[in-house]
Parts: structure tokens; C-alpha cells; sequence
């Protein structure tokens, strides 16, 4: 974990709700997977987001407008500062992924794939990229993906672009291993779907973000582990879900 004072370069929106953030400064240190912890104005804690890209001394956060945090970072504008804690949780290991793999996003759990599709993509991998949404309007980063070299399917839960339905409706037949990050429901139905080992990014609120709180522990096969400490990639062999 280190604390380090970022410059904003851009912060534009891609949705009516979803703004992508980029920031100069050191990133040494921060891995794909892993999340960063903003400190706000008037705010006691500080608000963790998931690393979207990481390349030189430029750090990508796509976010989305929730809160007063999110709503304030929302606001501001490139030249003004944020302190951030970077290098924060358990990311997503690259050397299980085979020659073909898949990578299942819903919403928010879009971003955090990009660096790792980046990544897998600069080692040669045959990457397929599913994106779920719930209408046209929440879709972002599609072209992102594709511009990677990447084969895309979007789906939208009111087939208003893509497929119609769920991200578990567009699996390819054949990968050789997967990740996936998004609200628990649907990492709860890709879990049941997919047919090989793979690792859940995990989405949870959390109170210190390094592991002190233990507020966003969850029960696995091993006992207990904190999303934000031991998380929030978890692999698929050792999560318990609750009935």
C-alpha cells in the first residue's frame, strides 16, 4: 500500500451515470485486479474504486455516480489533486488463464477487465470479452475492447443492443478459463454456468479498504476472508455462497 498524490488529466462521462477519471502520477506497484482508496473532502472514509488501466505514470478509473463520493469526484476537473492509497487487494492472476480466455463484466465490473484483457492480449491470448448490461444507454467501453483485439459480445437485459438477456446467455463454447467481475447475482449465476476454474472479482463495501475493519468479509471453504485484504479476486474452487 502506498499513499500518493495523483493530478487529474481528464475526467469526461461515457454514460449518463459512468465517468471515466485519468490521473498522473506514480503507479508504481499497482497490478490489474487490484483497487485504489480516494480520500474526498468532508468525507471520514475514503471511497474505494477498481483500477481500470495502469500504463506508465497514468492511472484510468472508470466509475459510476452512486453516492456523494462518486458525485464529488464527478465534479472535478483536470489540474486538481486527489490522495490516494494505490496497491490495495488481491489481484487477478494472469498465469492460469490458458490460451483462450474468457472475461464476463456486468456494469460497474466492466472495468476492472480492460487492464487484464490489455495484458492477456500483449501475451498473445485468444481473449473473448462479455459485457453485460441493462439497456443501450449503460453501455461503455465496448470499442475499448475491441480496439484491443478482442472478440466482444455485449448483452442488455431489455435487448436493446447486443444480445438480449444475461452475460451467462452469450458464453462462447469454448475457453480454457475465465474472470469475471459484477454485482453478486450474476456472479452467482456465472458460477453455475461456466464449466472451467476461474477467479470472481468481488464488488463490496468497504470501511478501511487495507483489511483493519473487517467489514467486507465473506465465508469461503478455508473460513473466513476480507474482500479488500485477501480479495476482491477470489477463485472460483473456494467461495461458499450463501443460500
Amino acid at each position: 500500500m502506498k499513499q500518493t498524490i495523483f493530478t487529474i488529466t481528464e475526467n469526461v462521462p461515457l454514460t449518463a451515470t459512468v465517468y471515466k477519471m485519468m490521473l498522473a502520477g506514480d503507479t508504481d506497484g499497482i497490478a490489474t485486479g487490484q483497487f485504489v482508496n480516494i480520500l474526498l473532502d468532508g468525507l471520514y472514509l475514503r471511497r474505494p474504486i477498481s483500477v481500470c488501466d495502469c500504463q506508465g505514470d497514468t492511472l484510468t478509473l472508470v466509475y459510476k455516480v452512486v453516492g456523494k463520493g462518486t458525485a464529488q469526484m464527478a465534479a472535478m476537473t483536470a489540474g486538481q489533486t486527489l490522495d490516494v492509497l494505490t496497491g490495495l487487494g488481491n489481484g487477478y492472476d494472469l498465469s492460469k488463464a490458458g490460451d483462450k480466455p474468457l472475461l464476463l463484466g456486468g456494469g460497474v465490473g466492466v472495468p476492472p477487465l480492460y487492464m487484464l484483457a490489455r495484458q492477456l492480449r500483449e501475451q498473445g491470448k485468444a481473449v473473448s470479452v462479455v459485457l453485460g448490461f441493462n439497456t443501450k444507454d449503460e453501455v461503455f467501453y465496448e470499442q475499448e475492447f475491441k480496439a484491443l483485439g478482442c472478440d466482444v459480445t455485449v448483452t442488455t437485459a431489455d435487448g436493446s443492443h447486443g444480445v438480449k438477456g444475461f452475460v451467462t446467455d452469450a458464453l462462447p463454447a469454448d475457453y480454457s478459463y475465465f474472470y469475471t467481475c459484477g454485482p453478486e447475482p450474476m456472479l452467482k449465476a456465472v458460477y453455475r454456468a461456466t464449466v472451467t476454474s476461474g477467479q470472481f472479482s468481488f464488488e463490496e463495501r468497504m470501511g478501511c479498504g487495507f483489511g483493519a475493519c473487517m467489514g467486507c468479509s465473506c465465508k469461503v471453504i478455508t473460513g473466513y476472508k476480507r474482500i479488500c485484504k485477501d480479495g476482491p479476486v477470489l477463485e472460483k474452487g473456494e467461495i461458499l455462497w450463501d443460500a
